[in-house]
Order: structure tokens, then C-alpha cells, then sequence
């Protein structure tokens, strides 16, 4: 037993002398498992988890008794709703997401020029089509829960039309190589003149105003005696509204626009511009269902004055109502809408009075509008609502082809069943045309038998006839972007060299100089190029002179020349305080002011400069005026300074 228990005694003592021989090693921890990490994670987060649904429900933790079964449902239950709605959220915003990414995969493809496959491989890969076909076999992931919410509205499944036809694999277009010259027609422009509309007080017809404006001033002025400002007299809404000044505000905004178009209409006949389209905005909300008013009396004597103006010079004038205003429409508020707008405009016109030809070439432009699924149950709608417009309406409405749905061969048959007029536009024809009548471009369109047919729709009603011309801007491809107009145009159609045709383009009149420089249509010598940021047809004060004290020399200046160097570098002053040395540095002032007459104010001055180069409607507006940390008055164009335009102050 003694030598049993001496041995661990012996192996403990060997033990402890061999630990003195080696160095001692800092403490190693154990390595736990992965696994075990990650499930002992889980259960932490797992365990805040139901500490917050505790929270949420009042359940406070390791407390079972606090609350009873009962009590314990009732909490539940509104839980459970909350958590049903947020799951109902989260369900129609995968739906929309899905949506919104299926549109734009959609939009990528459309954007690549279609490209012959060059091996097996890629001849293997899904077309273009067939990817748009298996966007639309995907559908997404929904729930029933999701059509609970009665405010959840289905979203409305778009067509995809055939990827190919949409891009630059389309057939090229056919083009016509007439040019009618030598052109003895009428050259027109849209709403908006872009010289008169840069000046100094600007000239232009469409002012318009947000319906709340007009709710707001119903309301006094602050101080009734002064005109209305936009801060510093602003409507009172501590007094009591008065409808009628809501009103009164409101025509004041279309007698502005309505006097202006004597100046636009004399600054295109000096230019030969002798027709043009009025803006339908020219009195705001006239047609509106709920601001709407009546154009006479208020109305009659400014809208008389223009139409002695273009009686006088011989100009035509024509509306084109907007793209809401559809008598084919399903929707009756939207068919009354429309008839409402064409009494407005039908009214505008009227009170123009113009000679009996004048009044009767004073057309109003309607496009047909949508399909609605059914072109012929269209045209249907639009037969027995244009049965219950006015006759004055009916003598004015004329029909034009889109470039959404309806083509020149769909109109036609309609026209010549109303006897209502057909406008021409060979920009809409070239997006939207019948493939089985004829082919994109202006070569089949303009054949005499389809022209013809055109042109009697017009000498049915004894009116002037005339045609639409635009282009889509430089490079587009797809219908969408083929839309846009383009800046300018750069050739004519083969239309009647006789005819009146509107120029639909962004730059307005200058698009109309174009063709007229481009061609030497009669008028062209008049025009001038413009300076850049100056413009001699308006009033301009004179500069005030601002002169530069004398800078004194300081003592110790002083003390290091002597006399007669001091005198050799002493500035002489000149008159009125200026140094002679300062005022040799100094560059001439601007020139001295002008004075220009109403009648000659935004004419184009004495050399007609109202041209102005495509791309540089800049040079239209002078430039801005900035003061630098020198005190220097700097003229900037487009953030750069210009020093040799600059002068101290």
C-alpha cells in the first residue's frame, strides 16, 4: 500500500522537474466547430426574434402568467392582420417590380440593331422574339392574399409588338425625287415664334396657369390698387373668395396672348411667312368643364383686331386641338371634353372674322385618337357623335393621319363618307402606313391616285388644302423615338407646289428659313444671320460710367524716390477723378443707348438679323452679367469668362 501510494508521488515529481526544463507557452484556447457557432447564432437571433414579436404582442419575457389565453388571442389577432397586410405589400410591390424589369429588358433588346447569327451557336441562342416570348410566359409569383386589398388594381398587360420590325431592320423607306419648285405655295410654322419669343419683353401666345391660380385668386389682392405681383402682392386668402376674380384673372391671361398675334402676324409678312397655326392655349382652361368661360364679349374686340390684321395681310390661321380631344372615344365625359374643345375653338376662330375664303380656310386639325381594341366600332362612335356637332363645327373639323394607329387608308374611307377634309402628314405616314397599299417613304404615298383622292376631300367644301412635313431627329430607330421632330428639315415633300404646308418643327420660324435658304424660295434675301447676344431692335438705356478713384501712394513710396521720379510716376488725374494711366488700361465702355419704336421693336432691326444657326438659340439672349471678386463686371457665356469683354467699375 505505501509503494501504491508513493508512485503518484514519484510521477508528479519527475513531472514537475521535466516542466522547469521547458519554456512556458501561453494559454491556447480551444477551436470550437463552425456548426456549432452558427447554431448557437441562430438560436441568439432566434430568441431577439421572439423577444420583439413578445414586444409587439405585450408579452413581457420569461413572464408565462402575465397574460392569459384569452388576452393573449386578442393581441394576436390584430398582429396577424398587420402582418397579412404587410405581406399583401410586399406581394404587389414584387408584382410591379417584376413588371417594371420584364419593360425594361424589353426596351434593351429594342435598342440592338438586329444582327444575322455567325455560327451554330449563336443561330441556337433565342431570337430577340423568341426572348420577348418567354418574358410573356413568365408570370409572377402572387398569392391570393394579394387581390384582397379592394384598391389593388390588376396591371395591364402591355402588347409586345415584333422586335425586328422596330428597329433598323425595317425595310429602308422609298423616297420620291419631285421637289415642287418652283414653290408657289404658303410656308407656315406652329403657335410659337422663337426670335419674338427670346425678347426683351417677350411676344407669344400661349401664357397659361395652373387651375389652383385661378382658385387662388378669387381672392382680393392684398393691395387691390396695384397690379398683382408674386410676392409682393399676392391674392389674401384671409378675405372672401369671389368667383368672378378668379375668372377676371384667368382672361386676362388669354387677352395677353390674344394681342400679341398682331405683332407675330406682321413680323412673319416681312419675313413671307403667311401662314401659321394658333395656339390652342392661347386662353387657358376656356374649354374646362369646371373653369371653362365663353370668349365673348370679353374676348371679341382683341380677337376681331387680329383677324383685320390677317385679313390685311393675307395670311390663314388654323387651329389643331389637342390629343385628348377624341369624338371616338368609349367614354362619354371624355366625348363631351372633346365637343366642348371644338366649341372653343370653333369660337376663337369665329370671333376672328375673317373674309368669307379666309373664315372658310380657318380649319380646326382633329386626329382620330385610339382604337380601343376595335377600329371599326371606333369609327362607329366617331359617326354618331360628329352627327350631334354644330354645323359651324363640322365646317371647320378636318381629320389627320397619326402615327400610333390610324393611316392615311383608314381615314380616307371615312372622309369621303362625312365629307370632311383629310390632312396629308407624311411624317405620321412614315411611321404608320398600311403595308398592303403601299411602303414607307413618300413615293407611293404621293401617287397620283391616292393624291387625288386626297385633294377632293378638300374641293368638296371649297378649302384650301394643305399638308403636314416633319422628320424624326438624327438617329432614331424605334417608332417611339421616330415621333420626336426633328430641330429642322432639310428637304420638301412631293406635294403641290401650290399648297399650304406646315412645317412642324422644334425651331419653329427658323425651320421655315431653312428650306427657304436652302431652295431660294421667295423671301430668303430678307433674312440675316443674327450677332450673338445682341440684338438692335430693342430699347437699350445708356451704360452708366462708373470712374476709378486715384490710388494713393504710401509713405514709403514716398520716401524712396526722390522728387522729380515721384513727379515722372505720379498719375495725372484726368476729368471727373480718373487716372490718365487708368484710363488707357481701361477698355471702352458698351456702346451708348437706343431708343426703338413699338411698331420697330423685335423686327429684326435694319439688317433683319433674325436668323439664327441650327443648334445656337443661345445667341438669342445676351449674356449673363457677373460680378467678380475684383469688382470686374464679366459678360459669361456658357460658364466660361470672357476678358476682353469685361470692364472695371
Amino acid at each position: 500500500m505505501a509503494r501504491k501510494s508513493n508512485e503518484p508521488t514519484a510521477r508528479t515529481a519527475s513531472e514537475a522537474n521535466a516542466a522547469l526544463d521547458t519554456p512556458i507557452r501561453p494559454e491556447v484556447q480551444l477551436r470550437r466547430s463552425g456548426r456549432n457557432i452558427k447554431q448557437k447564432e441562430m438560436g441568439r437571433e432566434e430568441s431577439e426574434s421572439r423577444e420583439i414579436q413578445g414586444k409587439i404582442m405585450g408579452i413581457r419575457p420569461g413572464g408565462e402568467d402575465v397574460l392569459n389565453d384569452g388576452e393573449i388571442r386578442d393581441r394576436e389577432e390584430p398582429a396577424n392582420e398587420g402582418m397579412k397586410l404587410a405581406i399583401e405589400g410586399l406581394v404587389r410591390m414584387e408584382r410591379r417590380l417584376d413588371k417594371a424589369n420584364k419593360r425594361q429588358k424589353i426596351k434593351v433588346q429594342e435598342t440592338h440593331f438586329a444582327e444575322p447569327p455567325h455560327n451554330e451557336k449563336e443561330s441556337e441562342r433565342d431570337t430577340p422574339k423568341d426572348l420577348t416570348r418567354n418574358l410573356q410566359k413568365k408570370e409572377p409569383k402572387s398569392e391570393a392574399i394579394s387581390t384582397a386589398d379592394p384598391s389593388y388594381a390588376e396591371p395591364v398587360e402591355e402588347p409586345v409588338v415584333d422586335l425586328p420590325d422596330r428597329g433598323a431592320a425595317r425595310p429602308p423607306p422609298i423616297n420620291s425625287p419631285y421637289l415642287p419648285l418652283p414653290w408657289k405655295g404658303r410656308l407656315g410654322y406652329a403657335c410659337l415664334n422663337t426670335y419674338l419669343r427670346s425678347a426683351k419683353s417677350p411676344v407669344f401666345s400661349s401664357r397659361t396657369c395652373r387651375m389652383a391660380s385661378i382658385i387662388d385668386h378669387r381672392h382680393p389682392l392684398t393691395d387691390p390698387s396695384q397690379p398683382p405681383h408674386a410676392v409682393k402682392n399676392r391674392p389674401d386668402k384671409s378675405r372672401a373668395a369671389d368667383h368672378a376674380l378668379g375668372v377676371q384673372f384667368v382672361q386676362e391671361l388669354g387677352l395677353a396672348n390674344a394681342r400679341d398675334i398682331v405683332k407675330m402676324l406682321r413680323w412673319n409678312d416681312k419675313y413671307n411667312i403667311k401662314f401659321m397655326r394658333l395656339s390652342s392655349e392661347m386662353f387657358p382652361f376656356a374649354s374646362h368643364k369646371e373653369h371653362g368661360y365663353k370668349l365673348a364679349p370679353f374676348a371679341s374686340e382683341v380677337l376681331a383686331e387680329a383677324g383685320r390684321v390677317a385679313a390685311e395681310l393675307g395670311h390663314r390661321l388654323t387651329t389643331h386641338p389637342g390629343q385628348y380631344t377624341q369624338l371616338g372615344s368609349p367614354r362619354n365625359e371624355v366625348v363631351e371634353a372633346a365637343i366642348r374643345d371644338l366649341e372653343y375653338h370653333d369660337e376663337m376662330l369665329s370671333l376672328l372674322k375673317l373674309p368669307e375664303q379666309q373664315d372658310r380656310d380657318a380649319v380646326m386639325i382633329l386626329h382620330m385618337g385610339g382604337v380601343f381594341g376595335d377600329k371599326a366600332a371606333t369609327l362607329d362612335r366617331f359617326r354618331q357623335n360628329y352627327a350631334k356637332l354644330s354645323t359651324s363645327i363640322k365646317a371647320r373639323l378636318v381629320l389627320e393621319n397619326d402615327d400610333v394607329a390610324w393611316t392615311v387608308h383608314d381615314l380616307l374611307p371615312i372622309c369621303e363618307e362625312l365629307n370632311i377634309p383629310l390632312v396629308l402628314d407624311f411624317h405620321h405616314h412614315n411611321i404608320m402606313f398600311d403595308p398592303a397599299h403601299c411602303r414607307e417613304g413618300t413615293l407611293d404615298i404621293s401617287q397620283p391616285e391616292i393624291m387625288e383622292r386626297i385633294a377632293k376631300t378638300w374641293k368638296h367644301k371649297n378649302i384650301k388644302q394643305k399638308m403636314h412635313y416633319s422628320e424624326p431627329c438624327p438617329g432614331a430607330v424605334t417608332p417611339r423615338d421616330r415621333r420626336k421632330h426633328s430641330p429642322r428639315v432639310i428637304t420638301l415633300p412631293p406635294c403641290p407646289p401650290d399648297i399650304d404646308l406646315m412645317i412642324e418643327a422644334k425651331d419653329k420660324e427658323q425651320a421655315v428659313f431653312e428650306l427657304m435658304r436652302t431652295f431660294k424660295l421667295p423671301g430668303f434675301e430678307r433674312i440675316n444671320d443674327v450677332i450673338p447676344h445682341e440684338r438692335d431692335d430693342e430699347s437699350q438705356p445708356p451704360p452708366k460710367v462708373i470712374t476709378k478713384k486715384q490710388k494713393k501712394s504710401s509713405n514709403k513710396r514716398k520716401r524712396m524716390v526722390d522728387e522729380d521720379d515721384d513727379a515722372a510716376n505720379t498719375n495725372e488725374v484726368g476729368e471727373g477723378g480718373e487716372s490718365v494711366e487708368d484710363s488707357q488700361k481701361m477698355p471702352p465702355p458698351p456702346p451708348g443707348g437706343r431708343v426703338v419704336s413699338e411698331e420697330d421693336r423685335g423686327m429684326g432691326g435694319k439688317d433683319n438679323r433674325v436668323y439664327w444657326p441650327p443648334g445656337m438659340e443661345e445667341w438669342l439672349r445676351p449674356k449673363k452679367r457677373e460680378v467678380n471678386r475684383k469688382g470686374k463686371v464679366v459678360l459669361v457665356d456658357e460658364g466660361e469668362e470672357d476678358e476682353d469683354e469685361s470692364y472695371s467699375l
